[in-house]
């Protein structure tokens, strides 16, 4: 069943409030949506959100791209083909990892309703649910707090505190938290690129000392700081996780032979899409190394492919894809945030579809 067309739009979606890392502050979700049609009529959907800080992808950066060069080697080729179709998305520029991974979201939604199953059937996985957990956006400890209070009472039992910004106070903001959470609640530690290596060891110290029972902490150095991670890693006995250093199967490889983590944060606009995040997905399973499925600010088209992935990989063992919740008016359809559940509608492909109720 060949590719007829490829179609390119561009919404934003305001957010119910700032949310704020150590490398910026978002106001609203900027989606680029795609959508492929075949020739029996059949419709892929494929989304990406512009992060320049962390990937360099621009919105007009995106479209151009899949206009002008991905999408010219796709139309009149076989959907049947997925792992070529993917292999050619990779092929066609370097780097411009969101626009590969918006379409080959696409194509992978494309092909699964083709065989009429759900993604995560598609790509052998049998759940549907996963346990989702909520970030806490970097502001003053006292505002985090106050964030991080109603969260739990509505059924999260997991926290990712965004940090980084002010490293002399970041302490205080994750102690303060965890007095007013109790010892239930987990708490996942996110400096986004923020610390140096110094500042990571003395900081995470801390947190061990206060016993503060920190799960992980997620990129405390610069991406491309490969020696810190290890250093930290050998340093400290909380878990090291890799999200801006890791992009490709190379970069896993890099960070796995070289034993600088303890765990990987897998994004679809950091791979380039679904095959290259398997891919990773089972070095890291080959190598004794869990996986955390991630997402930027994004709308439920790609949240729904990256939870789709996370159900089928048996390495993906923790979940944040928090994103869409963060929206004001929800634009899509198909993925139920019950509390911290996460439940994918049982349809063929992404099982997603335009919400009915939603104005621009």
């Amino acid at each position: 069943m060949k590719i007829v067309s490829l179609q390119v739009s561009v919404e934003a979606y305001p957010l119910v409030k700032p949310f704020k890392t150590a490398l910026r502050t978002a106001t609203e979700i900027e989606h680029i949506l795609v959508s492929v049609l075949l020739e029996d009529g059949t419709e892929g959907l494929g989304g990406a959100a512009p992060t320049v800080a962390i990937t360099g992808d621009s919105t007009g950066g995106i479209v151009t791209i899949i206009e002008e060069v991905i999408a010219p080697n796709l139309i009149g080729r076989d959907i049947e083909n997925i792992n070529a179709l993917s292999r050619l998305i990779q092929q066609t520029c370097v780097g411009n990892t969101s626009a590969k991974a918006a379409v080959e979201i696409a194509l992978y939604d494309a092909v699964s309703k083709r065989w009429q199953l759900p993604l995560f059937q598609y790509l052998g996985g049998e759940s549907n649910t996963l346990k989702n957990d909520m970030t806490i956006s970097l502001d003053e400890p006292e505002a985090m707090v106050k964030a991080a209070l109603p969260i739990i009472q509505n059924g999260f039992s997991t926290l990712k505190i965004k940090l980084g910004k002010d490293w002399r106070s970041d302490v205080d903001r994750v102690s303060l938290i965890r007095a007013a959470v109790g010892e239930h609640v987990s708490i996942r530690i996110d400096a986004n690129q923020g610390w140096t290596s110094k500042q990571a060891i003395s900081i995470i110290h801390e947190f061990e000392d206060r016993k503060l029972n920190v799960e992980l902490v997620e990129q405390p150095v610069q991406a491309h700081d490969i020696e810190g991670l290890k250093e930290i890693k050998r340093s400290v006995n909380v878990p090291i996780m890799a999200d801006e250093s890791l992009f490709s199967p190379r970069d896993a490889l890099r960070l796995l032979n070289e034993k600088a983590v303890d765990l990987l944060n897998i994004k679809l606009m950091k791979t380039g899409g679904i095959r290259r995040a398997l891919q990773i997905a089972d070095l890291a399973e080959a190598a004794g190394v869990e996986c955390m499925i991630g997402s930027m600010m994004e709308a439920q088209v790609s949240v729904a492919a990256a939870a789709h992935l996370a159900i089928a990989h048996p390495n993906i063992t923790k979940i944040d894809l928090d994103a869409p919740l963060w929206i004001k008016n929800e634009p899509f359809e198909g993925i139920q945030f019950i509390n911290d559940q996460i439940i994918i509608a049982d349809r063929p492909g992404l099982g997603i579809k335009r919400n009915p109720s939603f104005i621009q």
